[in-house]
């Protein structure tokens, strides 16, 4: 079977803004293609026997699975050929096997996930509806589709009143909410939705609506509707404007916002450091790619040049610093997280150009 792509009504709106096709991995120079290859096989070595990852310590090991079997899906293998076919399919059965009855993916009884076991749902999630349409045999295939619904039906019921998700369900979190889970849930939903999965739209229609109060007048993103506390800072934004772009979602007041306040808040291609920066740009690089050459332009017809973003002014930068700061072992150590969490997002980064997950594609 082949891979699942978008629906032809969302192919229509990307391309509206876009106005190009996905581009090309043959663009890649052969500096960054030896750094993917490179990062990928570390990858792949790091994954333990039983198909997991983990970030320091073994913690968050359902959201590294997730994001180590997405990079490898984004090289171009799946469950059924490829150099990394083996690595997905042990990442696949090992976060089936830790389904739970109430549809949630992850272990709640792990120390390391039991306050924040939704990053990880929406994370799996987001894996396993990529790889749902690869899978031939019948058995295996119902297995997984009965995985998807219930992990959906799930999101559903821990979603709280005013739209969004906390690091637990809605009943174990007292009804907290915050922007960055909410994000994370809204693209595994959309992924799923890709898919073929019934996704309720009152559940899409409900996250939207809690992004769009959380938005304030400049652009940023208050940290938790439930607490009303201070702004989430670009980070927040960036994600949120990835989930908006995903979805199809261009031309809504609060994306302009998002992009406008990103497009001066967020550092490109910078030695130093900064708040949740790996987290940023693994979103800020899929809105980005996902904007392309003119997407920025036809949304600010009246802009400036030298204000438009673009994903080579982006892509030049940011890829020029990712070079320089791999480690000889083809990994990224730079974060407190683990090598695992920084090797995945900037391997996620560095293939967007191969477009061949439907989430991430133009």
């Amino acid at each position: 079977m082949k891979r699942l792509f978008l629906t032809v009504g969302l192919v229509v709106a990307i391309l509206a803004i876009s106005g190009e096709p996905r581009a090309s991995a043959d663009e890649l120079s052969p500096e960054v293609r030896k750094a993917i290859d490179k990062g990928l096989a570390w990858v792949a070595k790091s994954q333990a026997r039983d198909g997991h990852w983990e970030a320091q310590g073994g913690q968050y090991p359902t959201t590294m699975t997730a994001l180590g079997g997405m990079v490898l899906l984004m090289e171009g293998s799946t469950l059924r050929e490829g150099k990394y076919s083996e690595n997905i399919r042990r990442a696949v059965d090992w976060l089936v096997d830790r389904s739970q009855r109430n549809g949630l993916l992850g272990n709640p009884n792990n120390p390391t996930e039991s306050s924040r076991y939704t990053y990880g749902h929406g994370y799996a999630l987001l894996f396993l509806a990529s790889v749902y349409g690869e899978e031939e045999d019948a058995d295996r295939r119902k297995k997984l589709e009965d995985v998807l619904t219930r992990a959906v039906e799930f999101c559903g019921k821990a979603q709280t009143t005013r739209g969004g998700w906390g690091y637990v369900s809605s009943a174990d979190g007292n009804g907290f909410d915050e922007g960055s889970t909410t994000i994370t849930q809204l693209q595994a939903l959309r992924a799923a939705r890709n898919a073929g999965i019934i996704v309720p739209k009152s559940v899409i229609d409900g996250a939207n609506k809690y992004l769009k109060d959380a938005t304030t007048e400049k652009g940023s993103i208050i940290y938790s509707l439930a607490q009303g506390r201070h702004e989430g800072g670009p980070a927040l934004v960036a994600a949120a404007l990835a989930g908006s772009f995903n979805a199809g979602e261009y031309n809504s007041p609060q994306a302009k916002k998002w992009l406008n306040y990103c497009r001066t808040a967020i550092p490109i291609g910078q030695a130093g450091r900064f708040g949740h920066d790996e987290y940023t740009h693994y979103y800020y690089a899929q809105a980005l790619y996902i904007l392309g050459e003119n997407g920025y332009e036809k949304l600010f017809p009246n802009s400036k040049p030298e204000e438009h973003m673009t994903w080579s002014k982006y892509r030049k930068p940011m890829f020029e610093h990712l070079l320089k700061t791999q480690t000889s072992d083809g990994s990224w150590n730079s974060g407190h997280i683990g090598s695992i969490f920084s090797t995945a997002v900037n391997l996620t980064i560095l293939q967007l150009d191969n477009g061949t997950l439907p989430i991430y594609q133009r």
